[in-house]
C-alpha cells in the first residue's frame, strides 16, 4: 500500500526533501560498505559522512578509525543520533565546518541528490579533503527502472516506485519528483569539473532486496542470484545507483 502525505506539513515536507533515512542496518547496507572497502582504506582514517543522518554509517564506519565525524542538515537527526555517536553536527553539505585537507576519506551517501546545491557540496568536500584522499559517492542513477524517492500527482506526494519516469525528458520527469535529482555518468563527472581528480571507480550496484528476502525468502534468494550475476556483466549499469571512488590528486612536488 502507497503511504499517502499532504504537502504542506512541515515534517511530511522534511522527509520528502530529505529523503527517508535507514533506521535498521541490513545486508543491503553491508554490500556497500563491502563494495567501499575493496576500493578504500578505512583503517586508522579520518572519515566524513555527509548527510549522516541518524548515523548508520559513522557507527559502522567507527569499526574501522576513533576518527569518524558526521554531518547533516537536519538538527533532529543530530540529536538523535549524538546520544550514543560522538562529532556529529549540524551544518549543510554547502558549507562544511572543518578546515581545509581534514580528512582522508568522505562519504556522501545518497545525498547530493537532496542537497540545495549539488556542484557546491563537491567543491566544498574536495577542499576538506586531503590530497590523495578520496570521496566515495552512491547517488541515484537514472538509468535504474523505477523512480525511488517517490513522485507528485498534483499536490499530492506518494511515496512509492514509479516506473520508467526517469526515462522521460527532464520537463516530463521533474513534474512527477522535483524534489529529488537523478544523475547519469556524465551528470556525475561533470559535478568535478575545474577540481584536481581522478576517477578511481565508476561503477553501479543493484538493490540489496532486504525486503523481499525476508517476506519471501525462495523468491528473495532467486532475485539475489540473479542480481550477483547480472553485476558482473555490463547490465550493472543499469543499478539503483552510482557508486564513485574520486581520488584528489596529490600536489606535484616543489623542484
Amino acid at each position: 500500500m502507497a503511504v499517502r502525505e499532504t504537502v504542506g506539513t512541515a515534517s511530511a515536507d522534511k522527509a520528502i526533501r530529505l529523503g527517508h533515512p535507514s533506521y535498521v542496518w541490513r545486508r543491503g547496507q553491508d554490500r556497500r560498505l563491502n563494495l567501499i572497502r575493496q576500493h578504500v582504506p578505512l583503517e586508522g582514517r579520518r572519515i566524513l559522512d555527509v548527510g549522516c543522518g541518524l548515523g548508520m554509517y559513522v557507527r559502522q564506519l567507527r569499526r574501522f578509525s576513533d576518527e569518524v565525524y558526521g554531518v547533516d542538515v537536519d538538527p533532529d537527526k543530530i540529536a538523535a543520533a549524538s546520544e550514543t555517536l560522538p562529532n556529529l553536527r549540524v551544518a549543510p553539505a554547502e558549507a562544511l565546518p572543518f578546515p581545509d585537507e581534514f580528512f582522508d576519506v568522505i562519504l556522501l551517501h545518497e545525498v547530493i541528490e537532496h542537497v540545495d546545491d549539488d556542484r557546491q557540496t563537491i567543491r566544498e568536500a574536495y577542499r576538506c579533503l586531503r590530497p590523495g584522499g578520496r570521496m566515495i559517492i552512491f547517488a541515484p542513477n537514472r538509468l535504474y527502472f523505477f523512480e525511488t524517492h517517490g513522485f507528485y500527482l498534483g499536490n499530492r506526494y506518494i511515496f512509492r516506485l514509479l516506473p520508467l519516469v526517469n526515462y522521460t525528458p527532464d520537463f516530463i520527469r521533474n513534474r512527477f519528483a522535483p524534489h529529488v535529482r537523478i544523475y547519469t555518468a556524465r551528470g556525475l563527472r561533470r559535478l568535478f569539473r575545474g577540481l584536481a581528480v581522478d576517477f578511481e571507480v565508476c561503477t553501479h550496484v543493484f538493490p540489496g532486496f532486504d525486503n523481499i528476502v525476508a517476506r519471501h525468502p525462495r523468491l528473495g534468494r532467486a532475485i539475489v542470484r540473479a542480481r550477483d550475476l547480472i553485476e558482473r556483466t555490463p547490465l550493472r549499469c543499469f543499478g539503483i545507483s552510482h557508486f564513485m571512488v574520486v581520488r584528489k590528486r596529490a600536489r606535484a612536488p616543489r623542484r
